[in-house]
């Protein structure tokens, strides 16, 4: 393949435009950027790191000289810092990153919302908002500054959350519009709270409530999102459709 490749280029006459790969590429973050809830997961294991995920998507559209794809499901910022961040080297020239949900309790508060009443939901969403409020900025600068430390020269993609549901949509059996509303307020404060941090290191914010609105569960069209599912902890995450449609579009537009 590769020596096909060499000879085409040999005889492409010498006016034509040169080939120009994308530079080093690597892919940070939770189950919103491994991909968990979009299938294929190859050999990744618990990382659940899809084919179909937003970050293997641009790696295959750009043709990156090299693609280092970390990301990890069930991850928070230490997860990052701990086993995701060594895959920086000075040359790398892109980096996405999704993260934070996890370290603000998001899936019990998902599984919260399920099991409890509305008032159980709500105080759980408050009690998540707060944490991420006040602890999850700290955390988010630690893990930024690794990155502009370890890739300096790198831009750097910041990819938040959707909002899970659409409010008084095309869903007549699950949860309650108070714990959806509840819900959707908490990917709001997530938004709030990561689009400030990173614009404080001169990140470009991807927002994922804009990139998938109109498709979330409830939606009267196609759904970008899993609803419950099995295995149980593919629910609420980014179908195929989510990261072809939702996530990929606002990266490549941005990156």
């Amino acid at each position: 393949m590769f020596s096909a490749i060499l000879a085409g280029l040999a005889a492409a006459p010498a006016s034509a435009d040169p080939v120009v790969l994308a530079g080093k590429y690597v892919a940070l973050g939770d189950s919103y950027a491994s991909g968990t809830g979009a299938g294929s997961y190859g050999d990744s294991g618990g990382c659940k790191r899809s084919a179909n995920a937003y970050p293997q998507l641009w790696a295959n559209a750009n043709a990156p000289s090299a693609f280092s794809f970390v990301a990890c499901s069930g991850a928070v910022t230490t997860d990052v810092l701990n086993n995701q961040v060594g895959a920086l080297t000075a040359d790398t020239s892109l980096v996405t990153i999704s993260i934070g949900g996890n370290d603000a309790g998001f899936a019990s508060v998902m599984t919260d919302c399920n099991l409890g009443s509305d008032s159980d939901c709500v105080t759980r969403n408050q009690q998540a908002q707060t944490y991420a409020r006040d602890q999850l900025p700290a955390r988010l600068d630690a893990v930024y500054t690794q990155l502009r430390d370890r890739a300096p020269d790198a831009e750097v993609v910041v990819l938040g959350y959707p909002h899970i549901y659409v409010l008084n949509g095309d869903c007549t059996l699950g949860l309650s519009e108070t714990k959806r509303a509840a819900i959707n307020g908490s990917a709001d404060v997530l938004a709030e709270v990561t689009s400030g941090r990173a614009a404080a290191y001169g990140f470009t914010f991807v927002d994922g409530r804009t990139a998938f609105s109109g498709h979330e569960i409830c939606a009267a069209g196609e759904r970008w999102l899993n609803s419950v599912t099995w295995p149980v902890d593919e629910s609420y995450h980014p179908n195929v459709a989510g990261h072809r449609d939702g996530y990929y579009p606002a990266l490549e537009a941005v990156a």
